[in-house]
């Protein structure tokens, strides 16, 4: 079955009405997430997918099924220039390992050199984020008619609201692991002897910007003390 049979003409995808959505969701929930990745390659050309990995935690799980089902598949990843070397290290990990395509995306130079010179994480965590994740993913979002990432429940109370699909600041956004459980996770881990972070041994659960994290569970480390539990990416 095409994107047009689930009437979702292809014309409209940036853009689709409730109904379309709710048409995709109804498709794609019995799937598993191996499943509902194969079958969004059969509804959308690959050039208009959009794949982003922030290469932290346990993104060796998302990654692997990716590069298992489109080996060829671009993978986007936002360097905010304020990444952990941990982070960096591991993100060469994985695209020696799995054979990843990656290519980064930034803020010009100098918008992020505002951000240092002025230690805007500091005063303004959401504006740092903006600058240095939010705007350079938003620029080339034009360019791709849907985006897949590899967010789940579990992890927030923003994501314990979200389905498969959803529209999102004008893109559609695929969330195919939204409700992959914890467990299920893990285990396919361990069975397929997948690395971790290496700073998840240390007990950084949830990992982002150096000045913005700290060891913890969950994602109880991030933005530690402030209201903020999203970089904006996502909301």
């Amino acid at each position: 079955m095409t994107i047009a049979e689930t009437a979702v003409p292809n014309t409209a995808i940036a853009a689709p009405e409730e109904a379309q959505i709710a048409a995709l969701n109804a498709k794609y929930l019995p799937l598993s997430f191996d499943e509902r990745i194969r079958q969004l390659y059969l509804d959308f050309a690959p050039e208009q997918v959009l794949v982003t990995s922030s290469f932290a935690a346990n993104s060796a799980y998302f990654l692997h099924i990716i590069s298992r089902i489109r080996p060829e598949q671009v993978i986007h990843f936002i360097d905010t220039g304020y990444h952990f070397p941990e982070t960096l290290t591991y993100r060469a990990h994985l695209i020696e390992q799995f054979g990843l395509k990656v290519e980064d995306v930034r803020a010009e130079d100098w918008r992020h050199q505002f951000t240092v010179d002025d230690e805007t994480y500091k005063k303004d965590p959401d504006f740092c984020c903006s600058i240095n994740k939010v705007e350079p993913l938003d620029a080339i979002k034009p360019n791709y008619k849907v985006w897949a990432s590899s967010l789940m429940r579990w992890q927030t109370d923003h994501r314990a609201t979200l389905s498969v699909f959803e529209l999102r600041n004008g893109i559609l956004k695929f969330n195919p692991m939204i409700d992959v459980t914890r467990e299920a996770r893990d285990t396919y881990i361990v069975e397929h002897q997948l690395p971790a972070h290496p700073l998840v041994a240390q007990g950084y659960a949830s990992i982002g910007c150096t000045h913005c994290t700290v060891k913890g569970e969950g994602r109880s480390g991030r933005w530690q003390g402030k209201a903020k539990t999203e970089c904006g990416l996502h909301l």
